[in-house]
């Protein structure tokens, strides 16, 4: 649920974003910034979220969470001026932020060995899931209310029950969080051992006092880190500027464009709202697909070549997008596309989500985990992490106008970066496919 909410609500601004503009009668900067108002949240919610779980358990901090989500959600419903909603997107990003670290955090610690990869991998599956019942649940929406996010649906505009459904999961998330015990290394942590006792009977079973023994001896062992610690010769360490690098490109081919903005992208091109909102849909549901391809390959091919793979594919689709929107007819405020290029433009785009998900999308995070020394990883982690979300902001912020300024153009510059990513991962990145975790940065 963690993970589904990080998906769905960062996501179901999609099918408001031009109503919101229309409502408020803002521009396309101020547009952009209040939807990416949300990253700046997330940016700080992920960087309190390890120490709040250390201070009070991983469940409390869980339950936090939910309940700036529902908060998010009520306000993001009812504002009373554009300010204010972006506001409201502010405190759904802290919730979405502290959801990023906790929940594969909790995955990790509850997790029987055998299981944990395929456990944690099912974060990111729970992130496309959100993101694509967001679009369902927009679409829906919008049905009900003859096709449009800017008419009414009862007291409500389309648009406004768009934002405030995301309390439901909310709700959900924080009732579930009353039905899961405990992480077994925050309770020896903190002196619980009986309870950490029953928790690892309950979830691994096997000989539990030696597990109890291995987290005291992890614990005894561990030393905070310090961001002093990742100082090199450059400033910063190679292989800390390598997993900054990995990050930023993950979000500079413009994959959260697709997410946050493609209803609008296709309104653009002369699509009408209720097809753009479809297309959405659509769009989501081979985000997943391309989901399960990574889970299954991630650790038979290895990190690297999948990484290629989708560096390749994405630079070939974005390009192929890119010229066809450049073959948009414009008249007046209005454009359109023929069937022909906007069936191209469609597939494409369509690829470039199919490449990102089945490479970009599951193996930058599986990296980020390994590829950091033990010494230094927590810290390594959390500037890499941070690195992502203002990486996120800034193509988040700059597609508005980027877009009103020209859309293959736009495009353009998605595809450079792209073809940066596949030079970038051949020179810089090392397998670390079958490697242990102890071996890093030997």
């Amino acid at each position: 649920m963690g993970g589904f909410l990080f998906g769905y609500d960062s996501a179901v601004i999609n099918g408001a974003v031009d109503a919101i503009q229309s409502h408020f009668a803002v521009g396309s900067a101020i547009t952009g910034l209040t939807v990416a108002a949300a990253l700046l949240g997330s940016a700080v919610g992920a960087a309190i979220a390890g120490s709040l779980a250390d201070r009070i358990g991983r469940i409390r901090v869980t339950q936090i969470a939910g309940a700036l989500f529902a908060i998010s959600a009520i306000g993001s419903a009812l504002p009373f001026a554009i300010w204010d909603l972006a506001l409201w997107r502010v405190v759904g990003g802290i919730a979405i932020g502290i959801a990023s670290v906790i929940a594969p955090t909790y995955i990790a610690e509850v997790s029987p060995p055998a299981y944990r990869g395929r456990l944690a991998s099912l974060q990111q599956l729970a992130i496309v899931l959100g993101i694509a019942l967001s679009q369902l649940v927009n679409f829906a929406i919008a049905a009900a209310a003859d096709g449009s996010a800017l008419s009414d649906l009862g007291p409500l505009g389309a648009w406004q029950w768009m934002l405030g459904a995301a309390v439901v999961p909310a709700a959900l998330y924080i009732m579930l969080s009353f039905t899961i015990p405990e992480s077994p290394r925050y309770l020896v942590r903190v002196g619980r051992v009986d309870e950490a006792r029953r928790v690892l009977e309950e979830v691994e079973g096997g000989d539990v006092e030696q597990r109890i023994r291995e987290i005291r001896e992890a614990l005894g062992s561990e030393v905070r880190p310090r961001l002093g610690d990742l100082r090199g010769r450059w400033g910063l360490l190679p292989i800390v500027w390598i997993g900054m690098a990995l990050s930023a490109f993950q979000q500079l081919v413009g994959i959260n464009v697709i997410f946050y903005y493609s209803s609008s992208l296709w309104q653009s091109v002369g699509v009408d709202e209720s097809n753009s909102l479809l297309l959405s849909l659509f769009t989501s549901i081979v985000n997943i697909v391309g989901t399960f391809i990574a889970i299954g390959l991630v650790d038979r091919i290895g990190r690297r070549p999948l990484l290629l793979v989708g560096s390749g594919g994405m630079a070939v689709a974005l390009a192929v997008t890119g010229f066809a929107f450049s073959h948009a007819r414009v008249v007046g405020a209005q454009a359109s596309l023929s069937f022909g290029w906007g069936a191209v433009a469609l597939t494409s785009a369509s690829l470039f989500v199919l490449f990102f998900a089945l490479s970009w999308g599951v193996v930058t995070w599986v990296l980020l985990g390994e590829m950091f020394p033990l010494r230094i990883r927590a810290a390594a982690m959390a500037v890499a992490t941070a690195t992502q979300w203002v990486a996120n902001w800034l193509v988040t912020v700059t597609f508005p106008a980027l877009r009103d300024w020209n859309l293959s153009g736009a495009y353009g510059i998605y595809t450079v970066f792209a073809v940066l990513s596949f030079v970038f991962v051949w020179f810089c990145i090392t397998e670390t496919k079958g490697r242990t975790l102890e071996s890093m940065g030997r």
